[in-house]
């Protein structure tokens, strides 16, 4: 048997065993809109550790990161910071939000907020926010896995092909049995890319430097600035620390609000499970060390990657590993770029319909599943069109979906800690923050000092919010105590 087909061969036994989990999960889960969204809240300490974990650490992290610690060194290191400054709110956040969904049967983040400030309008504007900011982020892992295939195969199977195979099985299991797919999935997959990646990171080092710490002591003697915070920019100029140090700020900010991770608050079983998975989770971020190594053991590799994002698949290809690694090493590529991609396209069809639609007009339990299933495939199939496209890094579409996320958490914070917010300083503050942040997204050059647009929209929506809130009619009191005192 020849190299490639062995290859296809462990890609298709690992998405055909993926594909298995995901139909064979919540085929208890009721049939209604809870079952499908929130898997009837049922989802108990395992599940949620690695739906939270897997589905955070996607082909971004796979590819991206080696990416970014091969072509611009310790740069890459923000990624380990703002994981756990990103989930420690949530031992506090999580139980609460998790109380309101329990007790007025909210599944999304915009139900939450429009339950404490009604109005459609800031339903529907959440609705387009998180789909503007879920774009990019199920770009990143479908141009992943089409990466990966085609890097593996030798350019045998396209990326457009690899990208069609891997997300054809995604959406047939996330049609089929929703949030119970996704969950089971991820506990699946989470496993697999983590035993992939420590064999990886840990052989490639040893196979071409004798180790871990000589790799270190060469790229220092050879390439001293990569190991020089903040690290290097896209250009190769010295990273500015106040890029570096708002880049890991928006990302822990944008992290905490990720609608496909707040919505499972909604999934816990209780509030000890959310603490124990918050607690738990920064175990999670061991994950991104050994892909770490694999980008530095590509700097002083005698030959080049085609771009910084594809240095994994390109290392294990010319280090001559065998066959079966290499297939297995696709699957882990693949683990990585399905179990969040799965979620993101869960998560958008979900908060499309039950705040961008049924705030206007009343759909029935039966008829809001089907339309969620035609979104999921509806978002998949734009996110597949741009994936083909080269312009971007993946980080850097990862940095540009947070910048919309992060504009959240004023709104959140507001909803359950601050009496005085109203309805029109939400609005009016998210308005404010996101137009600033697209602003300057697609002006960089007027960004001072090099501050993510993501913090520069927070300047702006904080004040406003604050202003328009304080300027207004309170709301009453009696409603305002069922968030706040929970």
């Amino acid at each position: 048997m020849d190299k490639f087909t062995l290859i296809t061969l462990v890609i298709a036994a690992y998405l055909a065993a993926t594909l298995a989990v995901g139909l064979l999960a919540g085929r208890r889960a009721s049939k209604s809109v809870q079952g499908y969204v929130a898997g009837d809240r049922d989802f108990g300490l395992v599940v949620m550790y690695f739906i939270t974990g897997a589905s955070v650490f996607s082909a971004f992290a796979f590819l991206g990161g080696p990416g970014w610690a091969y072509s611009r060194g310790a740069a890459a290191f923000y990624i380990l910071s703002y994981g756990v400054l990103g989930m420690a709110p949530w031992y506090t956040v999580g139980p609460k939000v998790a109380a309101l969904g329990r007790r007025f049967g909210f599944v999304t983040q915009a139900q939450l907020l429009t339950g404490r400030f009604p109005s459609r309008g800031l339903s529907a504007l959440m609705a387009a926010l998180t789909l503007a900011a879920f774009v990019p982020y199920v770009t990143i892992q479908i141009r992943g896995a089409g990466i990966v295939i085609e890097a593996v195969t030798d350019g045998r199977i396209p990326l457009w092909a690899g990208a069609a195979v891997a997300y054809g099985v995604v959406m047939v299991y996330v049609l089929a049995r929703g949030v119970s797919a996704v969950g089971w999935t991820n506990a699946f997959q989470g496993i697999f890319m983590l035993a992939i990646a420590w064999t990886l990171g840990l052989y490639l080092p040893s196979k071409l430097y004798g180790g871990v710490g000589p790799m270190f002591e060469q790229i220092l003697s050879e390439r001293p600035e990569l190991l020089s915070f903040p690290g290097l920019d896209g250009a190769g100029a010295p990273w500015t620390w106040g890029a570096y140090s708002t880049a890991i700020l928006v990302s822990a900010i944008g992290f905490t609000m990720l609608p496909h991770l707040f919505m499972k608050a909604f999934t816990a079983k209780d509030d000890r499970t959310i603490r124990r998975t918050v607690v738990l989770f920064p175990t999670f971020q061991l994950f991104l060390i050994p892909v770490f190594l694999i980008g530095f053991a590509g700097v002083l590799f005698p030959e080049a990657p085609p771009s910084a994002d594809v240095v994994l698949p390109f290392l294990v290809v010319r280090t001559e590993l065998p066959a079966l690694v290499v297939g297995l090493f696709c699957a882990g590529a693949l683990s990585a770029s399905m179990s969040t991609g799965d979620a993101l396209l869960h998560a958008g069809a979900s908060v499309v319909v039950e705040d961008g639609v049924q705030p206007f007009r009343k759909l029935s339990d039966k008829a809001q599943r089907l339309l969620m299933r035609f979104l999921v495939v509806g978002v998949g199939a734009l996110a597949y069109a741009l994936a083909l496209e080269e312009n971007a890094s993946l980080v850097d579409l990862l940095l540009a979906s947070y910048g919309i996320v992060c504009q959240f958490m004023p709104a959140v914070l507001a909803a359950l800690y601050w009496r005085r917010a109203t309805t029109a300083g939400v609005l009016w503050g998210l308005v404010a923050g996101a137009s600033t942040a697209v602003f300057f997204f697609l002006n960089p050059a007027l960004k001072p000092f090099g501050v993510h647009e993501g913090i520069l929209g927070l300047l702006v929506h904080l004040p406003v919010l604050a202003i328009a809130s304080l300027a207004g009619k309170p709301q009453d009191a009696g409603h305002v105590e069922k968030f706040v005192d929970v």
